[in-house]
């Protein structure tokens, strides 16, 4: 079973070990991820194993499907349990329509968007509202102001919509910052960091790791097997994919992400590691990430119940030291994306 932790030391609130990312429940063909969709049985079967192996933390967002996978999402929870039995997170900040108030962090997108989000998810509030990038961060909108978006924040937790906040993928002084706001003018601060981490890609190692580690916000790595990459489903390149996603238009987006020439150098260790241990590449993969003392709770996607019961053995899976460094000695210094505007 996967076992319950604190979400870092800025909350009360418990999470599973693991957060099941949803990004691949929705309606087929609509959105981004259209193509690797997954049907509603399978979803809702899917659902289902999660809460059978304890995992109760699920990770939305309203731009996944374009608002298709927040309702897919909250129809099956609301099948599957009762409200006070998960903890649901959903972000917002990317746009889902082209009027130029549809996306972004000002004040009128944020009290739309959570709105919207209740109404599709079908709860009266979220657990965890996630800014999917900092207020300038987001391409089309850099001119918000940081305190616009940290106060309609804040009246979002007071008004009782989300209970928690947090924030995803952005410099660590930019976060530093975020915090620093709040903490001047009394609102809300961010209990999570949802960054880009995995065997892979480790600049936030740099610097966001080590101020969130101090800091006492929790890390919610989102990504933790590279799309896939540490799992297999690329045979030693991008053109060997072996699943719906990695063969889809999704792959475009793992090239632009991973662009390191030891990146497939690294996988083929991790397959390496798992055949001596006799383990899953995915389960070495996210058991070298639980190991890390700052993370709290990866987001791991699957597209089958038995995957999902395949990533949560990870939990129970110690690497010797000799193989933690054996799978690290590899990696080498790559642009961070962010400074790329890619992430």
């Amino acid at each position: 079973m996967v076992p319950a932790v604190q979400l870092g030391r800025l909350s009360g609130l418990h999470v599973s070990r693991l957060a099941l990312g949803t990004m691949n429940i929705g309606t087929p063909g609509r959105g981004h991820q259209g193509d690797w969709t997954l049907d509603r049985d399978t979803a809702k079967a899917l659902i289902a194993k999660a809460f059978d192996l304890g995992i109760f933390y699920f990770d939305c967002a309203d731009v996944y499907g374009l608002g298709a996978s927040e309702t897919a999402l909250g129809e099956l929870l609301r099948e599957a349990t009762t409200r006070d039995r998960y903890v649901l997170t959903t972000k917002v900040g990317f746009p889902l329509g082209r009027n130029p108030n549809q996306g972004g962090l000002s004040r009128k997108h944020i009290l739309e968007s959570i709105d919207a989000s209740l109404s599709r998810l079908g709860v009266d509030y979220v657990d965890q509202l996630i800014i999917h990038r900092h207020p300038q961060g987001v391409p089309g909108y850099a001119g918000t102001p940081i305190e616009e978006t940290m106060e309609a924040l804040h009246d979002v937790v007071k008004a009782g919509k989300a209970l928690y906040l947090g924030a995803s993928s952005m410099f660590a002084w930019q976060f530093a910052e975020l915090q620093l706001t709040a903490k001047a003018n009394g609102w809300t601060p961010f209990v999570s960091m949802q960054n880009h981490y995995n065997l892979v890609y480790r600049e936030e190692e740099r610097e966001m790791i080590p101020y969130c580690a101090a800091s006492g916000v929790a890390l919610t790595p989102w990504s933790p097997l590279a799309r896939g990459i540490l799992a297999g489903a690329y045979q030693g390149g991008f053109s060997g994919g072996a699943s719906a996603r990695s063969k889809g238009q999704d792959r475009a987006r793992t090239e632009g992400l991973y662009r390191g020439e030891h990146v497939f150098d690294v996988a083929a260790r991790v397959i390496e590691v798992a055949g001596r241990i006799g383990k899953r590449p995915a389960q070495v993969a996210l058991a070298w990430l639980l190991a890390k003392p700052a993370v709290t709770a990866p987001v791991v996607g699957a597209s089958r119940p038995e995957q999902l019961a395949e990533l949560a053995e990870a939990v129970s899976i110690t690497l010797s030291e000799e193989d933690i460094a054996y799978l690290e000695a590899l990696y080498r210094p790559v642009d961070n994306l962010l400074s790329l505007g890619a992430s």
